[in-house]
C-alpha cells in the first residue's frame, strides 16, 4: 500500500516546465525517458493510466488559399483539443502545411502564419503555452499527392503531434 501511494505521489509534478526552444523539444523528452527508465514489472496502474489520458488524436485544422484564418467550423475541434490538453498535460507540437503552389519560402512563412494561429486560438481557450510548440513544413510534407483543388486544399492544413 506504501508503494502503491509512493508510486502515484511520483507519478506527476505540479512543477512549472522550463520553455525551450523549439530544436530542444524533442530532446527535452527523450532525455527525460532514458533518466528514468521504469523496468516494466516496476509500472504500476497509476503510471500506465497518466500514458493512456495522453494517447489522443486531434483532427486536422484546414485553410482556404492564401490564408492563415481559422474558419468558425473548426471551433468545436480546437475547443475539444483545448479541454484534452489542459486535462491531460500533454504537450503538442503544431505543424503548419501548405499546398505546392508559391516559393519554398513563402510556404514555409504560411505555414508557420497557419500554426502560430492555431497555437494563439488553443492559448486563449487556455492552454498553457509551454505545452505547445509550432513548426512549419510549407509545401514538404504533403497530405495528399497530385494536382488540382481538391488535392490543394487537403494539404493545406494544420496537424497535431500529440507527445
Amino acid at each position: 500500500m506504501a508503494a502503491l501511494a509512493f508510486a502515484t505521489g511520483c507519478a506527476s509534478t505540479d512543477q512549472p516546465v522550463e520553455e525551450a526552444d523549439e530544436g530542444a523539444v524533442e530532446s527535452e523528452f527523450s532525455d527525460r525517458a532514458e533518466a528514468t527508465p521504469v523496468p516494466e514489472s516496476d509500472v504500476s496502474d497509476t503510471t500506465v493510466s497518466s500514458q493512456v489520458t495522453r494517447d489522443f488524436d486531434i483532427a486536422p485544422v484546414y485553410f482556404e488559399f492564401d490564408s492563415y484564418e481559422i474558419q468558425d467550423q473548426y471551433g468545436s475541434v480546437l475547443r475539444s483539443a483545448a479541454e484534452a490538453l489542459r486535462e491531460s498535460g500533454a504537450n503538442v507540437v503544431i505543424e503548419g502545411h501548405t499546398d505546392e503552389r508559391g516559393s519554398d519560402e513563402y510556404n514555409l512563412a504560411l505555414g508557420e502564419r497557419r500554426a502560430a494561429a492555431v497555437r494563439k486560438y488553443l492559448y486563449n481557450l487556455g492552454v498553457p503555452m509551454g505545452q505547445m510548440s509550432i513548426v512549419s513544413y510549407g509545401e514538404a510534407q504533403p497530405a495528399v499527392s497530385g494536382s488540382g483543388e481538391s488535392v490543394w486544399q487537403l494539404n493545406r492544413r494544420v496537424e497535431f503531434e500529440v507527445r
